[in-house]
């Protein structure tokens, strides 16, 4: 429940300008989450939010591996390296799925990272606790992303 929870925060702060713990947890309710305040507080330092300036003019939170669209590149790949390279343990395809195996509590982080990239062929992923999938197109494109993934990070 707390993955799937963390990961419609992720979502809705992308979709929504979110002011304030408040507004979030409305949300998350309205999305059918019955939480309080002090979780999605420990879910925002969990996730690491921060909160920077909207072209509204006001403030809203961010998932530090996805920064603003306006933003500058900010060494995503960079981080998606290092996070790789601490806790990634296999990167194995099962055809058209591929299946990140990471150290305990990572997969995650590593998941947000490789999202923010937007590889080709990678339609969608999905992280558990040390297991990421990620779905491709095709069989082709699984491989092809493995191999980038394996020369990337080797």
């Amino acid at each position: 429940m707390k993955n799937t929870r963390q990961n419609k925060i992720l979502d809705l702060i992308k979709a929504h300008d979110v002011e304030n713990q408040k507004q979030l947890q409305e949300l998350l309710i309205a999305e059918g989450f019955d939480t309080t305040q002090a979780t999605v507080s420990r879910d925002i330092k969990e996730l690491r939010l921060t909160k920077t300036l909207s072209h509204g003019g006001t403030y809203r939170y961010v998932s530090d591996y996805q920064p603003p669209a306006s933003a500058p590149y900010n060494g995503r790949a960079d981080k998606l390296r290092a996070l790789f390279a601490d806790a990634v343990i296999s990167v194995e395809c099962g055809q058209n799925i591929i299946c990140v195996k990471c150290a305990g509590g990572m997969a995650q982080a590593i998941c947000a990272a490789f999202d923010a990239i937007g590889w080709e062929g990678a339609v969608g992923t999905l992280a558990g606790e040390d297991t990421i999938f990620i779905l491709c197109r095709d069989n082709t494109a699984a491989e092809r992303l493995r191999q980038e993934l394996l020369e990337m990070f080797a």
